[in-house]
């Protein structure tokens, strides 16, 4: 089966599992419930820059948290909240129990997955490492909680360069999960020794060169922001490539009024509020129109929406459990991964 259809059934069959959209009262009123229901239990809600904006700007009000992964497990561990609202996808909220298991951790959903994570199963991969046993293992975030586990180190795509980087200079070679085309760029990048496993985000994966070079044309002034899970042929043609907090800072510091910004439309809503004098365009996919809601959008992140969160909070549905077997194992490179930015960050504050 192809990419596309892949996303295709994909999107079919969560299309019928939406929600019919809410009005402006509706919503309104939602929104208020939500934010009664965290204060009154000592909850906080943590959101992804990929989430609809309604999630983001509701996660702002009520005292939580828009940011990439990296960002959303480390707010999560340091918040007291005594519950934690995961808007995303499951990855994220097996991450912030790992992380905090003394924690009650909830989801709007338990549905919304991620390709990566389908395309990464624990045994298939346990076994292409297990034949590998002198390379370190090196997982993206958007792994199972099982693959985690079985993995020496995590990574976001804002810290995987910088911590491959690292392992290369102490002459480590590296067996790289689940992203074939951050892979590839991290690769191209350091020169590192490094085995790909063979996995793509359905959303980036239909970002096309040759369209993205039709659009460039028309907005010859653009600068052209592209997310490294994108493939190669599209991140050669970027003015920058990065994480989604580094595509907004990109967004900030570039001179640039108009942007062509390759990865998921959710992070317009970011973008937007912090660039109001900005013009973003969505980078031209390979969907097929009206077969295609929106190929920009990730499926399962459309899954979070308020009628989903109040019902979680109200219920209790929806809670993430970890087995407390796995939980050791894969909190070891989770806590590298958290070790190293933090220690990269103070190094950064003091040459400052």
């Amino acid at each position: 089966m192809t990419q596309i259809s892949e996303r295709l059934l994909v999107q079919a069959h969560l299309d019928a599992k939406q929600l019919n959209p809410l009005t402006a009262e509706q919503e309104a009123e939602y929104r208020a419930a939500i934010a009664a229901e965290l204060k009154a239990q000592n909850a906080v809600l943590v959101a992804h820059y990929y989430c609809d904006p309604v999630i983001q700007a509701l996660a702002e009000e009520t005292g939580g948290c828009v940011s990439d992964s990296l960002e959303m497990a480390r707010f999560g561990k340091n918040h007291p909240a005594e519950t934690v609202i995961v808007a995303g996808v499951r990855f994220m909220g097996e991450t912030a129990k790992i992380l905090t298991p003394e924690k009650r951790v909830l989801m709007p959903t338990l549905e919304a997955t991620c390709s990566l994570d389908l395309g990464c199963p624990v045994e298939a991969f346990s076994a292409f490492c297990d034949q590998h046993p002198e390379r370190t293992v090196v997982v993206y975030a958007n792994t199972s909680a099982a693959v985690k586990a079985r993995a020496d180190w995590v990574v976001t795509s804002s810290c995987a360069l910088e911590i491959v980087e690292s392992l290369m200079d102490n002459g480590e070679t590296i067996i790289w999960g689940p992203d074939q085309h951050l892979g590839r760029y991290i690769q191209k990048q350091t020169g590192a020794d490094m085995l790909l496993w063979d996995g793509a985000c359905i959303v980036h994966e239909e970002f096309k060169s040759r369209q993205l070079a039709d659009m460039k044309a028309l907005y010859p002034d653009a600068a052209i922001l592209v997310h490294p899970e994108s493939p190669e042929s599209v991140i050669d043609l970027a003015d920058a490539v990065g994480s989604t907090s580094q595509l907004i800072k990109a967004a900030q510091t570039l001179p640039n009024k108009t942007f062509i910004v390759a990865t998921d439309r959710g992070i317009f809503y970011k973008m937007q509020q912090l660039c109001p004098d900005k013009e973003f365009v969505e980078a031209p996919t390979a969907g097929n129109g009206a077969a295609c809601r929106s190929c920009a959008h990730c499926p399962w992140m459309a899954m979070n929406t308020l009628e989903r969160v109040l019902e979680c909070l109200r219920t209790g549905s929806n809670e993430i459990f970890v087995d407390p077997a796995l939980v050791p194992k894969a909190i070891k490179p989770l806590n590298r991964m958290l070790d190293f930015t933090q220690a990269a960050r103070l190094k950064l504050s003091g040459n400052a």
